[in-house]
Parts: C-alpha cells; sequence; structure tokens
C-alpha cells in the first residue's frame, strides 16, 4: 500500500484503552501508515484504574486491539511491558496472548548492536511507588484536564486548526512539574547505567523525548491522550520521535493511500 512506512522498532505507551482521554482514533490512524519487525507497547495500554471506576469501552478502543492483534498474526513480534495503570497483567509474566508476550521488562538490541532496557518507568515514580493515595488524587485532576483538552480541541476542529494539546502546554509550564520531568529522566538513566545497557526506553510520564545529554540516552515514547507520539527505529538505527497531528477516521486500510499532510515529525 503506497504511504506506508516501515521500521525495525515501534514504541508505544500511555495510550490508556478504557478512558475518555484515549484517542483511538488517531492511533488507528497512526497504525494503517507505520509497520515494523517488533512493536513493544511500553505499559499503561489500558487503563484498569479507570475501567474499575467505571466502564468504558467504545467500538475504536477494540479496533485498537484487534489492530495489535493482527499484527502479531502477520508476525510481528509484539512485546507488552505492563506499567501501574495495567497492572493487573503484572501476574502474567512469561506469558503469551494472542502472539504478545507480556515482560516486566525487556532488553532492545537495536541495529547498530546497542542495547536498551524497556521499561514503563513507574517504579522509579516515588509518588506511585510510596503514595498511592496521592497518584489516584492527581489522576482524578488529570482527567480534569484532559476533559478541558477535549473541549480546546474540539473548537480548533471547528476553525479548521489541527490537534494541538493545551493540556500538555499547561503542563510544561508549571514549574515543578517541569522539575519532576528532568529528575524522572535522570533516575531512569541512572537505572539503565546499573544494569550496564547503552540506554533506557520507557513511558509513564507522558512526555516524549530522546535525550543524550546524561551520558546514557534516554527515550520516552509520549502518550496517546495528549501527545500523540510514538518512538520509531529505523532500519540505520536512528532513533525518531513521532507525532502524529493527522485526524483520526474509522476508515478501512483499502480506503486510505496517501498520508496525510498533518504528520508532523521531529528526529532524534
Amino acid at each position: 500500500m503506497p504511504g506506508i512506512r516501515r521500521f525495525n522498532a515501534l514504541f508505544l505507551s500511555d495510550i490508556h484503552l478504557g478512558t475518555k482521554g484515549c484517542q483511538a482514533d488517531r492511533l488507528l490512524d497512526f497504525l494503517r501508515y507505520h509497520e515494523a519487525e517488533v512493536i513493544y507497547l511500553v505499559g499503561d495500554i489500558v487503563d484498569g484504574w479507570q475501567l474499575r471506576a467505571g466502564w468504558y469501552w467504545p467500538q475504536s478502543h477494540n479496533d485498537v486491539v484487534q489492530k495489535l492483534l493482527r499484527q502479531a498474526r502477520k508476525g510481528v513480534r509484539i512485546v507488552y511491558v505492563p506499567g501501574n495503570h495495567d497492572e493487573f497483567l503484572r501476574g502474567y509474566y512469561g506469558s503469551h496472548f494472542g502472539g504478545v508476550e507480556v515482560c516486566e521488562t525487556a532488553i532492545h538490541q537495536s541495529v547498530d548492536g546497542k542495547r536498551y532496557l524497556v521499561i514503563h518507568g513507574d517504579y522509579f515514580d516515588m509518588v506511585v511507588k510510596h503514595a498511592r493515595w496521592l497518584a489516584y488524587l492527581g489522576d482524578h485532576a488529570y482527567e480534569i484536564a484532559l476533559g478541558m483538552n477535549r473541549i480546546f480541541n474540539a473548537f480548533r476542529h471547528v476553525l479548521g486548526l489541527h490537534y494541538w494539546s493545551l493540556s500538555q502546554w499547561l503542563k510544561l509550564k508549571v514549574k515543578n512539574a517541569v522539575n519532576y520531568i528532568g529528575e524522572y529522566e535522570r533516575t531512569l538513566v541512572a537505572e539503565a547505567s546499573r544494569r550496564e545497557v547503552d540506554g533506557v526506553i520507557c513511558g509513564h510520564i507522558h512526555h516524549a523525548a530522546v535525550r543524550d545529554d546524561f551520558g546514557t540516552r534516554y527515550i520516552n515514547c509520549g502518550d496517546w491522550v495528549e501527545s500523540c507520539t510514538a518512538v520509531v527505529e529505523h532500519f540505520d538505527g536512528r532513533f525518531e520521535v513521532i507525532t502524529w497531528t493527522g485526524v483520526g477516521t474509522s476508515a478501512d486500510d483499502s480506503e486510505r493511500e496517501e498520508l496525510p499532510p498533518a504528520l508532523s515529525q521531529s528526529a532524534a
């Protein structure tokens, strides 16, 4: 099919299926144009916290699951590293479901021979690890911010403007949040160094990045509730953050022939 981009590896995290903030349509649109030899699901793919509070599972969320399972049936290796929101899967390490491997952590060897620790990252978030009630409180506040984000982008859509994350912009304007992101990045890099690997690929904080300024490479996949980002590894070993700003649609793959013009990319 014209327009499909292929990669050695694709990394997705923090999709949060089962929440109203999940942008499943955009993710489906992204998956129609991006394929890889191996797909890593780096935690918080399904949001068990929200599903326990109230069931929400529209067809588009089911379509994402089916899309990934079809990739597994086609021979794509899919590795699922659960996060804190889908911690119910942490009791199934070593299991396979529909061709999907469930692992506590994984080691990805890149094309150039470098080794990367793949981990969700919540174990290194002191709020989640030591003050669970505070994490739940923050989760509810975050849902409010995402609700504002949906309203804001509904107006932008009416005006013919592309998606832009108000909630992410607000978060990055808060000094404490920016300091927290920096400390989180340094902590994950220290863990990668301790395990004697060349870098770490994680999620959890919904802030996509590829950084080399810590002495060890730090890569964060971002999310699919705010920024709509993924990380890919090209066949030359180069990593890249892709931000998908195209408008999601439920059209069949056979109806799609060209890349939407609203694809924005940031090279690592």
